[in-house]
């Protein structure tokens, strides 16, 4: 199997933290996503542990939720003592209504309004990402109203192209994030939030991209933000708390694509971290990361009804199920891979080359082409895996079709978690 928590057992059916996802499909209906809550913790206590190990005992991972985010999430992220980042108003609500200690939450944007930041620091949020002058300008001006200090680090660009594609390349100094160190207004920057009565500079934070397979990406990244940092202390006498790397470690959707072990990567990255700071003399900071898809992705299945099969004499075959790019529009967007399978016939030879087209009408409606499985029959239950992230998260109303549930399932046991929206639901804000 793609991933050690999945399994087929003795009825020849799939199976999720060895729960039977056919019975879950029977249980709760199709199309549904399920989340593996065991394998999350274990990856959220595999980030704490190393990061400590290999950084720093300040080390900390935050949890980037806008891969995936409910309330559940954020609870379970609590528990395992991580902070979270989350990247709009709608994202901070749901973690403050789940309890997340706002004091333990950063909060990322490019273009924050007004109504953002004062919302965010009236909840009294932990820190601000911050992008730009202008938001610098509208924390320093909210804070002088409320006679505070809101601490903030610094987005800055490093200038790193980590060979991922473009719709998740973060890093290149032509990003529409942050401020770019080889162009000079990352110590522009700098300069003038050092220069605003009411802001606490705490450091910088950077991010390079998603879907990275190897740490060199990641050393590269921390060369270039450490120079930056030492430039600065030499220059200024600033020396930096906090340095943030960002995500962006790689996940496993099909066979083809490489397996990464998460611990021996921030291992290196640590390492190379520590030689830099002793040839430098510069203190080690509080590093921070932001693991989002790669702590949840791998934790996910969407599990569909086949509604029908069509071949095309002498073109192509298509198997047509009861969701598509409302719940997962990863393939329309990006032409992202998956791997499918029949989960109540999860033992059967996959012989069958056809297209997984969605319910919508729209014909980029499909979730992979030249997908192998068992010939599908009507009534078969598809299984795509990987879809914890970046699936819940970009769900949308198109064709005014309703949003999946969520179902956890931890140790075998199922609990619903989101339940399914309904039209009721959809019309609720219409007048």
């Amino acid at each position: 199997m793609l991933h050690s928590n999945l399994s087929v057992n003795e009825k020849g059916h799939l199976t999720l933290c060895h729960a039977d996802t056919v019975a879950l499909a029977k249980k709760y209906g199709t199309p549904l996503y399920l989340l593996d809550e065991t394998r999350v913790r274990e990856k959220c206590r595999t980030y704490n542990r190393a990061m400590k190990q290999y950084f720093s005992e300040t080390a900390r991972p935050l949890y980037a939720s806008k891969a995936l985010s409910f309330k559940g999430i954020y609870r379970l992220a609590k528990e395992e003592h991580m902070a979270v980042d989350v990247v709009s108003p709608g994202e901070l609500y749901i973690a403050l209504a789940a309890g997340m200690p706002p004091e333990d939450i950063y909060f990322h944007g490019n273009a924050k309004t007004v109504a953002d930041i004062r919302y965010a620091m009236d909840a009294g949020i932990g820190y601000f990402v911050a992008d730009n002058m202008v938001e610098l300008d509208r924390i320093s001006a909210y804070a002088k109203e409320k006679q505070m200090t809101q601490k903030v680090l610094l987005r800055i660009t490093p200038g790193i192209d980590p060979h991922t594609f473009d719709a998740v390349n973060t890093g290149k100094v032509d990003s529409k994030f942050g401020s770019a160190i080889a162009t000079g207004q990352a110590e522009e920057i700098f300069r003038y939030a050092s220069s605003l009565d009411h802001i606490q500079l705490c450091g910088f934070h950077c991010h390079i991209g998603s879907q990275i397979f190897d740490e060199k990406p990641f050393c590269d990244a921390a060369d270039l933000m450490l120079t930056f940092m030492v430039s600065l202390r030499d220059k200024y006498g600033y020396v930096a708390e906090t340095l943030n790397l960002g995500g962006g470690i790689g996940v496993r959707y099909t066979e083809q694509d490489p397996y990464i072990d998460i611990e021996d990567t921030l291992r290196l990255v640590g390492t190379h971290l520590h030689k830099i700071c002793d040839e430098t003399g510069y203190p080690m900071p509080q590093i921070l990361m932001e693991p989002g898809r790669s702590l949840v992705a791998d934790a996910g299945v969407t599990l569909y009804e086949v509604q029908n099969v069509k071949t095309i004499t002498g073109y192509k075959s298509y198997a047509a199920i009861d969701g598509g790019m409302t719940d997962n529009p990863r393939y329309a967007l990006y032409q992202s891979k998956y791997t499918a399978l029949l989960a109540n016939r999860a033992n059967e030879e996959a012989d069958f080359s056809c297209t997984v087209a969605g319910r919508c009408c729209e014909s980029g409606d499909l979730i992979g082409e030249n997908m192998l499985l068992p010939k599908p029959a009507v009534g078969d239950i598809l299984a795509i895996l990987v879809t914890g992230a970046y699936n819940y998260a970009m769900a949308s109303n198109y064709n005014c079709l309703t949003k999946l549930p969520i179902v956890m399932i931890a140790d075998g046991i199922d609990t619903l978690a989101v339940r399914r929206e309904t039209y009721a639901d959809m019309t609720a804000c219409q007048l």
